[in-house]
């Protein structure tokens, strides 16, 4: 996805260096991170991002595998899925990744799917999203990211985006989707090293863009996303080929995960209409390998817990969880039974165990606390909150139990704080702005509490003011 900004002058700039002189300095790790951060702000108000622990532990580690053998391994990113049907995946500043869950679903193998990651982590890598800014763009921060944001939302979500970006000056808006020709034939270059280190194949990248490309010939007008913003030729094809057979061929077995957050996703992409996907998981249920028929019972049910057939949902998911043990999924799959059944002393056991056995997943500790919170542990609560680390604090669900927990007793100046910081965390900066309002409102305010609320609502005023400058 190529992003070139509007000249434009705010206070608080954020000062995006002249990428068209090739003496330019590129931004500062800082900034990146920065804008980063606000991009993704911006992303989760106008996208269905997806929270399910499954599908996001499942991307994370299939990017930050990828990552880890990549030219820069040390670079931090971040990786989600976006709950939408169109075949796209996009490339953020500060290492944002954005993959559909359309993608996922097209992918006919886990190596396909990698073979995107690892197209997307070079366009981060070899700087192309900022060397695609034009010259002497001046911006502040959150400007910067909601003109980034937009421009990807327009992809995404058409009506959404378009109106944003119309908001934004569209007349002196300058920009363009797609990466240049030698932008994307690096990206593939880098990314089909990157994929063979990490073993996954290399041949998948031109397979998954030929099968992309052949089917583009059957939607006309409405063709996958992925090919407007990165336009793929035969040539290309041809290129990618010939780099991939330099590679010596490995044969790939797709992990259980893949196919298990396949069939979560074909499930919740199916939304209510369940009819075609429950007679696809049923027509293979007895097919394959033993984890591939399990995929598909998991597949199954999914459907049962979603239709509130808990006494199935529940069997099916224990007879996996007895044959494969370690795979996670079943046992989360367990959890979320429990907790649809209002079992909660039983959900309480499982994500305990889930913890135990996976204790670097924030996630589940978050699902604990909220049980915690539902069975009215409120100060136990408390304690598990304060026990997280930097990194999990920096997560919207972290400030949202934080709120809840202060409800529950009472403490409305913290409930409204805390509320505060969730609405900033998923780009509402407007309801954050209230919630701080309504806190100073409150009764019990000291001096440090009162500076704290004072600070924190001049910071997301000013967040707030460079947006509106920007659409005046």
């Amino acid at each position: 996805m190529l992003i070139i900004f509007i000249n434009n002058s705010h206070s608080n700039e954020l000062i995006l260096p002249d990428m068209g002189d090739s003496t330019g300095t590129l931004i500062s790790p800082l900034q990146e991170k920065a804008l980063g951060e606000s991009f993704f702000r911006s992303i989760r108000s106008q996208l269905d991002i997806s929270y399910d622990p499954d599908i996001q532990n499942y991307i994370q580690y299939i990017g930050q595998t990828l990552v880890a053998n990549s030219d820069s391994p040390t670079q931090e990113f971040y990786f989600f899925v976006v709950l939408s049907d169109d075949i796209n995946a996009f490339a953020g500043p500060g290492g944002f990744i954005g993959i559909n869950s359309g993608l996922i679903l097209s992918s006919a193998s886990e190596s396909e799917l990698a073979s995107v990651m690892a197209h997307e982590i070079a366009h981060v890598t070899q700087r192309h999203i900022y060397r695609a800014y034009e010259a002497s763009s001046r911006l502040s921060l959150p400007a910067a990211a909601a003109m980034i944001a937009a421009i990807i939302v327009a992809t995404q979500a058409p009506d959404v985006g378009i109106g944003a970006l119309s908001a934004i000056q569209a007349g002196s808006i300058q920009m363009q989707i797609d990466f240049t020709r030698s932008n994307e034939q690096e990206a593939d270059r880098i990314g089909l090293k990157t994929l063979e280190r990490a073993k996954f194949d290399p041949r998948s990248m031109p397979t998954f863009f030929e099968k992309l490309q052949q089917a583009s010939k059957y939607y006309g007008a409405g063709a996958p996303e992925f090919l407007r913003t990165h336009p793929i030729t035969t040539s290309r094809i041809a290129d990618t080929r010939g780099r991939a057979e330099a590679y010596p061929y490995r044969q790939v077995a797709n992990s259980q995960a893949y196919r298990l957050i396949k069939a979560k996703l074909r499930v919740s992409s199916a939304q209510n209409d369940l009819k075609d996907v429950y007679n696809f998981f049923q027509a293979r249920a007895n097919q394959g390998t033993p984890k591939q028929r399990a995929a598909m019972q998991y597949g199954l049910g999914i459907i049962y817990l979603k239709q509130q057939k808990f006494d199935r949902a529940e069997n099916t998911f224990k007879k996996l969880n007895t044959l494969f043990p370690n795979q996670m999924q079943y046992l989360t799959a367990l959890a979320q039974t429990a907790i649809e059944k209002r079992d909660l002393e039983m959900a309480k056991k499982l994500y305990i165990k889930l913890q135990q056995k996976f204790p670097k997943n924030p996630d589940f500790n978050f699902e604990y606390i909220a049980l915690l919170l539902k069975s009215k542990h409120t100060q136990q609560a408390l304690q598990h909150l304060k026990l997280t680390n930097y990194e999990t604090r920096q997560h919207p669900r972290y400030f949202l139990l934080l709120a809840q927990a202060h409800g529950d007793l009472g403490n409305q100046v913290n409930l409204h704080r805390y509320m505060a910081e969730y609405y900033y965390a998923i780009g509402q900066t407007g309801a954050a702005i209230m919630q701080i309002k309504l806190a100073k409102k409150s009764k019990g305010l000291n001096f440090y509490l009162t500076s704290i609320l004072e600070d924190r609502l001049n910071f997301f005023i000013a967040d707030l003011q460079a947006l509106k400058e920007l659409q005046e």
